[in-house]
């Protein structure tokens, strides 16, 4: 199912109805500040499954997530003094950070250390989103096993058809990958530079 959603003021109407998708454990594509993403419930185990499946990809190489900002992040992730003041400059944005998970993070979503990928992208419709599940949504580019990468709603509608229940067009996006920078240990650590400038760190 195609929903055009606006990305500067998203319907409420519309998100509640993707929202009501991810609780009953359905996969969504929708927009962010990078690539469009691929989605589920972080708390549905089953809907993770089926995004590993899709994406076919191994179980050692958890997905990032999102959530809703800096206070949601904290309940999901060990956030230090410094974390906190460095994510606060740079978030929203195309940041994805590695920290230590909490006990709430489901360990098919944590690396061997523990650690989980977390995102607040600068995009109004998937944080709407994740403010109305009420669970952080997982991320991962809407790709073709391939590596090709979908920059449009509806040719993802079109190549993933009935194995996702909600696509979400919510207009062009910039189609580079975020910058990960790992603060785990307080000593800022950049794994990839995308988009998002990484200077601060260097």
């Amino acid at each position: 199912m195609l929903f055009t959603i606006n990305p500067d003021n998203p319907q409420q109407r519309l998100i509640s109805r993707v929202a009501d998708i991810l609780k009953d454990g359905g996969l969504i594509a929708y927009p962010t500040d990078t690539y469009y993403g691929i989605g589920c419930d972080i708390m549905n185990k089953r809907a993770i499954e089926r995004i590993y499946q899709l994406k076919q990809r191994n179980k050692n190489q958890p997905f990032s997530f999102i959530c809703a900002d800096l206070k949601n992040i904290s309940q999901y992730a060990k956030v230090s003094n410094y974390a906190y003041k460095t994510m606060k400059r740079m978030l929203p944005g195309p940041y994805t950070f590695i920290l230590t998970g909490s006990k709430l993070v489901p360990k098919i979503m944590l690396t061997k250390r523990k650690t989980a990928g977390i995102r607040v992208p600068a995009n109004n419709i998937c944080l709407a989103l994740v403010q109305a599940l009420g669970n952080p949504v997982i991320s991962t580019s809407a790709t073709a096993p391939d590596g090709e990468v979908f920059h449009d709603a509806s040719l993802i509608n079109d190549h993933f058809g009935s194995r996702l229940e909600a696509v979400i067009d919510g207009g062009p996006v910039s189609g580079m990958p975020s910058s990960v920078v790992s603060l785990e240990q307080d000593v800022p650590e950049i794994i990839r530079e995308g988009l998002g400038d990484v200077s601060l760190f260097l």
